[in-house]
């Protein structure tokens, strides 16, 4: 199986999105949070979207409050934050669950199983985890949270 773009979620203004129409690029899912010690992240993303972007590479931001409640603030709260703050540009969604658990989200079940995305299981450890999905729309990679942006650009062209 392996290919978590075969889903529908709702994006940060609430509409639903099917995240097929990302396949053909190279996709980069983050969940991500306001309040937590990674969260300057936030710039090394936007940087490597305005780098890459043209070069069908995308950014998909998933807010999850999972991670000692560091992402309490509504989806209004989130889109203010990122923009003034970062002046993100990528496509962000809705908050949703990505630990496992009762009301985890049917995209994060999909990808931290076993059955699903193998070999890219298990559970989120932290915010700002990170999966790069090729153009075919398979997981070819897991970054760990602490995993920077910019290193993550070392080895991204290879995926373009």
């Amino acid at each position: 199986m392996n290919e978590p773009l075969n889903h529908t979620v709702k994006d940060i203004n609430g509409n639903q999105v099917d995240l097929n129409q990302y396949k053909g690029n190279t996709t980069l899912i983050v969940n991500v949070a306001s309040k937590c010690g990674l969260t300057p992240q936030y710039k090394g993303l936007q940087e490597l979207y305005d780098k890459y972007k043209d070069r069908n590479f995308t950014i998909l931001g998933f807010p999850a409050n999972d991670f000692m409640g560091q992402e309490p603030g509504t989806e209004e709260d989130i889109k203010q934050f990122c923009d003034l703050n970062y002046k993100v540009t990528f496509p962000m969604f809705a908050k949703m669950k990505v630990k496992k658990g009762d009301g985890q989200s049917d995209f994060y079940k999909y990808l931290t199983s076993k059955e699903t995305n193998p070999g890219f299981e298990g559970e989120i450890e932290w915010n700002f985890q990170k999966f790069l999905v090729d153009k075919t729309g398979k997981t070819v990679k897991r970054y760990s949270p602490k995993t920077t942006p910019e290193e993550i650009a070392k080895e991204l062209e290879k995926f373009l």
